[in-house]
């Protein structure tokens, strides 16, 4: 089964499997401030291509003129909903929707926000003849960024010096390597059912 065809069947599978709960989260958002329940940011993909990733908003409103692009520890600006959605990932699922369309894939890089895919070396920016993800490794591996970043001194330092170029390498090393058993193995291990540390480990 190609990777597209893959992604097509779980992603549309999961929308419907999963409508009831989105519908909750949904009202739930809604509840906590009246704001918008969904929250777009533009990313840049696939070619160097830039879409409007979908999340449920986790943040108050308007919260990237307030601060960071990244997420910092206990961020004044998560809303009390937004902490528990970010904790279970749950914020994530919305961008089924991104799979559907094919500006995602379930498993690959995480896309990052512009500013940080312009200061890519030429190397670096090998990444983007990859389709972006819901998860990769280096999600996994960064699944406490936020708390290993509150430790920084300066964490836009931090994550531009040392995390994005890691969490780069760690995608391009995966990429040589996968296929769609690998990529069922990756999803498993985010959901907590497969030990992370055998990823390394299971080869093509």
């Amino acid at each position: 089964m190609p990777k597209r065809l893959f992604d097509l069947f779980w992603s549309a599978l999961g929308l419907a499997l999963l409508s009831p709960l989105l519908l909750l989260v949904a009202l739930a958002v809604k509840a906590e401030d009246g704001g918008p329940v969904f929250f777009r940011q533009v990313r840049i993909g696939r070619g160097g291509r830039p879409f409007g990733i979908w999340k449920f908003r986790t943040m108050v409103v308007d919260a990237e003129r307030q601060g960071r692009s990244i997420t910092v520890g206990q961020d004044p600006r998560i809303t009390r909903i937004g902490r528990r959605l970010r904790a279970t990932k749950l914020d994530e699922i919305p961008q089924l929707l991104n799979v559907l369309v094919g500006e995602m894939s379930l498993v690959g890089p995480r896309p990052e926000v512009p500013r940080y895919v312009d200061l890519y070396t030429e190397s670096q920016r090998a990444i983007l003849a990859l389709r972006p993800g819901i998860t990769d490794l280096a999600s996994i591996k960064y699944r406490n960024e936020s708390e290993l970043l509150a430790e920084a001194e300066n964490p836009d330092e931090t994550y531009i010096q040392v995390l994005l170029p890691d969490k780069i390498r760690i995608n391009l090393d995966y990429a040589v390597r996968a296929n769609l058993r690998t990529d069922f193995l990756v999803i498993l291990a985010t959901l907590g059912l497969y030990p992370e540390a055998r990823l390394q480990g299971d080869r093509a």
